[in-house]
């Protein structure tokens, strides 16, 4: 079925339904028109593909495994795999679109990179490409996401990038972002801006999921080698911005019989004032280049978001899942705190494996849904929880454990 109502990729104009497009100054609009021109050009090109393709491959080290979580499928009574996007080069599923931008920049003629970053896996991820192919580095940082994720920050240093703490606001991922919106509007000819999520002005939520993308272009090949089925029933993934949640939701969007679950950071509760939970609070409005829901005020004032993990604490979500929310295409769940600790601990114990407080999220979703013993859920696991681990000592410790 090919009709409007079931066709969830962006249009044209940079639209998903009524959200997208690109609300930029001025100062921005040659660099981001070189952009929407060139970039679907330039990503199809042969060459490009060729060197993509070697680079997931032989230095992210793709495919990364779908794994049959056997302990965890028996307690919830399911199928239940994890795309271990964590086991990726730097440790989540942010290397695939660094490593895209990074050459589509260098084919772009610039040579300074910028980014923003809130866990400071994109960071991380950004450092290490600009290293690969000798770019100079700078990263934007909140001043309190630089702190409670210091071994990302040490790392993003080590690699050679420049990090620039953001100082106003709340000083996390918005913040950060804000300024690296600023710095690309006082440089805008020798930079290029590597957005981290499917955030932004068209065609980054775009660009950005269709190179995270390789994520469910996997699971589908995977599924059908282990289940003789490319389809599973349900696909689970976190969101703040929403970029491995783009990436694996992407090759599933038309195939509606595949629950697409989007898993939110609730904070202390949706409704306890200190929350991430765009879809539940926000309202339609533009932020940082693109319609969206944002979490705002009444006279259009940015609402500060809160979250565990510095990768969802962020007041919009990315035009695509403003889509899929609206539309009913996607299911829109939030987990709070300490419920992404109980499911971190859970995952830990269970199999072994310790995720990115982000991945968490989603996995306590298993314990909203009811599911069938034949269902076959994804979860994807993006990112892995060595970053979190002051955090997690600190629930350790509160606990006796």
């Amino acid at each position: 079925m090919t009709t409007k109502e079931n066709i969830f990729s962006v249009d044209a104009h940079g639209y998903y339904g009524d959200f997208g497009g690109a609300f930029i100054p001025e100062m921005l609009y040659p660099n981001v028109k070189q952009l929407q021109d060139e970039y679907l050009k330039i990503m199809y090109d042969d060459a490009f593909q060729k060197e993509f393709q070697y680079l997931l491959r032989d230095y992210v080290g793709r495919p990364s495994p779908l794994f049959l979580a056997e302990r965890l499928s028996k307690k919830y009574g399911t199928s239940i795999y994890l795309k271990r996007e964590d086991l990726n080069h730097t440790g989540a599923h942010k290397i695939n679109n660094t490593i895209g931008q990074i050459l589509l920049a260098i084919r772009l003629g610039k040579t300074r990179i910028i980014a923003e970053t809130g866990a400071g896996q994109h960071g991380v991820a950004t450092a290490t490409v600009c290293a690969l192919k000798g770019l100079e580095c700078i990263v934007y940082m909140g001043e309190k996401d630089i702190e409670r994720q210091a071994p990302n920050v040490a790392r993003m240093k080590m690699l050679g990038a420049t990090v620039i703490p953001a100082k106003s606001g709340s000083k996390t991922l918005k913040d950060a972002t804000n300024e690296a919106i600023r710095d690309w509007i006082n440089n805008p000819l020798d930079t290029h801006y590597i957005i981290g999520s499917v955030v932004g002005p068209h065609p980054y939520p775009d660009m950005v999921a269709r190179f995270q993308s390789v994520i469910s272009e996997e699971i589908k090949k995977q599924l059908l080698e282990k289940t003789g089925n490319e389809l599973p029933t349900h696909v689970v993934a976190c969101v703040g911005g929403g970029s491995n949640a783009a990436g694996s939701f992407y090759h599933f969007l038309d195939d509606l019989s595949v629950k697409l679950v989007a898993v939110e950071a609730a904070g202390h509760g949706v409704h306890s004032g200190s929350s991430a939970a765009t879809t539940q609070l926000g309202t339609p409005g533009i932020l940082h280049g693109s319609k969206s829901y944002v979490m705002q005020t009444e006279d259009g004032q940015v609402i500060e978001p809160h979250s565990i993990s510095a990768g969802l604490d962020y007041p919009g979500i990315g035009p695509m899942h403003a889509h899929l929310y609206k539309s009913g295409r996607g299911i829109f769940m939030s987990a709070t705190d300490d419920q992404s600790l109980e499911a971190a601990f859970e995952l830990a114990t269970l199999e072994g494996i310790i995720p990115a407080l982000e991945s968490a999220h989603a996995l306590y979703a298993l314990n909203e849904i009811k599911f069938k013993k034949d269902d076959v859920v994804v979860v994807c696991l993006s990112g892995r929880g060595d970053k979190d681990m002051a955090t997690y000592m600190t629930a350790m410790e509160k606990t006796k454990l």
